[in-house]
């Protein structure tokens, strides 16, 4: 999961109106009734990449009792029919049936328009300029049960809330994971917010584009057409580019070996990685203040030894600034949720029927 520039942007769209738990943050297509007449329990959430469809199913009390995972065919016609099959698939894990399911959310990468169910530009699918209609064509699919499309990174952003605040029930914790950004550490850098319990799109459906802030005037050209964008420095293509990868393996998991190891330059790549994503989580609270900055994406999949490093940086930045320590801005940061599709678990709550 990256940047929109590289997963793609929401569509046009107002902010939902609506609480990310009550699930109705975009157009539905499709019946809201079984032909039984039955109000069905169950929704499902399919996180769409481009090599892999991630599935999962939700109880009506919205815990996860079945996931799917698939490989990814392109182009509109695949598209719809291995999303369609994912559906039945992940139902049938769960031991329901297609009639129990109140709803299907998709995350999908590109030019998503939530209100319409379409999707263009995304590129690592097969689609390309003209809108495909895939919550039509889904829905038309599955019977007419409804579906609704989102961003997703807005998925990624819903889910994490959804996963920790179950996880904080269960534990006595604090209820307040309703207030977080979701910080992918892709290809690219962006976040999903969900604020007081609202996914948060903006006018433009570019809210959480925080990679493309530049920081550094004098920094190198970003496929934006700036200079010196932050995920110029933090992102999985920035680390790549500064530890390009020399055994095999993930050049983010290959730096922190070598850095582990105590070679000084891995130690150094790392230290400012480390310090370019603290600056980002920076961005995040100065803007918006949640609760809760969640790591999430490939680079993320490092996990606490990424975490610590991002908290010793924020920690070290707070120094010169009694401000900034007032904000315990390290205490925010945590990883995202690693025992469920998070993803899928979001584009299922945003299918709940209100």
């Amino acid at each position: 999961m990256g940047s929109r520039s590289d997963t793609g942007t929401s569509g046009q769209g107002e902010p939902s109106e609506r609480k990310a738990g009550m699930g109705k943050v975009g157009k539905r297509k499709g019946s809201a009734r079984t032909g039984s007449g039955r109000v069905p329990a169950y929704t499902v959430g399919l996180d769409i990449g481009g090599t892999k469809i991630l599935g999962a199913l939700l109880d009506p009390e919205g815990e996860v009792v079945g996931t799917v995972r698939q490989s990814t065919v392109h182009g509109a016609e695949g598209l719809v029919a291995g999303a369609a099959q994912a559906v039945r698939d992940v139902v049938a894990s769960g031991g329901a049936e297609l009639a129990d399911v109140a709803g299907v959310g998709l995350g999908i990468p590109g030019i998503v328009d939530h209100r319409s169910g379409t999707v263009k530009h995304a590129v690592n699918l097969g689609v390309h300029d003209d809108e495909l209609p895939l919550a039509d064509l889904l829905s038309a699919e599955l019977g007419g049960v409804p579906v609704v499309v989102e961003n997703d990174l807005n998925v990624a952003a819903v889910g994490a809330a959804h996963v920790l605040e179950r996880s904080a029930d269960k534990a006595g914790g604090a209820h307040d994971h309703a207030d977080l950004a979701f910080l992918a550490l892709g290809t690219g850098l962006a976040s999903g917010l969900v604020l007081e319990g609202q996914l948060r799109r903006g006018v433009s459906g570019a809210a959480g584009e925080i990679g493309h802030v530049p920081v550094d005037p004098l920094g190198p050209e970003c496929p934006c057409g700036q200079r010196g964008c932050l995920e110029r420095f933090a992102s999985g293509k920035a680390l790549e580019a500064a530890w390009p990868s020399r055994h095999g393996k993930p050049s983010p998991v290959e730096l922190f070996e070598a850095a582990r190891a105590g070679d000084q330059e891995a130690i150094a790549v790392k230290d400012r990685f480390a310090s370019a994503t603290a600056s980002a989580v920076r961005l995040l609270v100065l803007t918006t203040d949640v609760r809760h900055v969640v790591l999430g994406g490939g680079v993320a999949q490092l996990g606490t030894e990424l975490l610590d490093a991002v908290q010793d940086a924020l920690r070290e930045q707070a120094k010169v600034s009694p401000f900034l320590g007032s904000l315990k801005l390290a205490e925010r940061v945590q990883l995202a949720p690693t025992h469920v599709p998070v993803a899928a678990v979001g584009a299922a709550v945003l299918g709940r029927r209100s």
